[in-house]
């Protein structure tokens, strides 16, 4: 996790790779999300399952952010 500025306001941002071990789903607001990664989806691949709301796929390649409708997860696509 770390602290990045988005619209103006300093936010904890985590990123969404295959590198970290499974986290709780949507305990963070902000994602950061690597090309490499895509497709994507809430909950991710990373996140426990048991305790979510069903998956659903973001087109975050079409405008670089996405907004999950069931939680309000923000995810942000990385240039990497």
């Amino acid at each position: 996790m770390r602290q990045m500025k988005i619209d103006g306001q300093e936010n904890t941002v985590s990123k969404v790779t295959t590198d970290n071990p499974k986290q709780t789903a949507s305990t963070e607001k902000i994602y950061l999300v690597r090309r490499q990664d895509l497709p994507l989806s809430c909950p991710t691949d990373d996140m426990i399952l048991w305790n979510s709301h069903p998956k659903v796929y973001l087109p975050i390649h079409k405008t670089g952010q996405e907004t999950c409708p069931y939680c309000g997860s923000r995810f942000i696509l990385q240039d990497d």
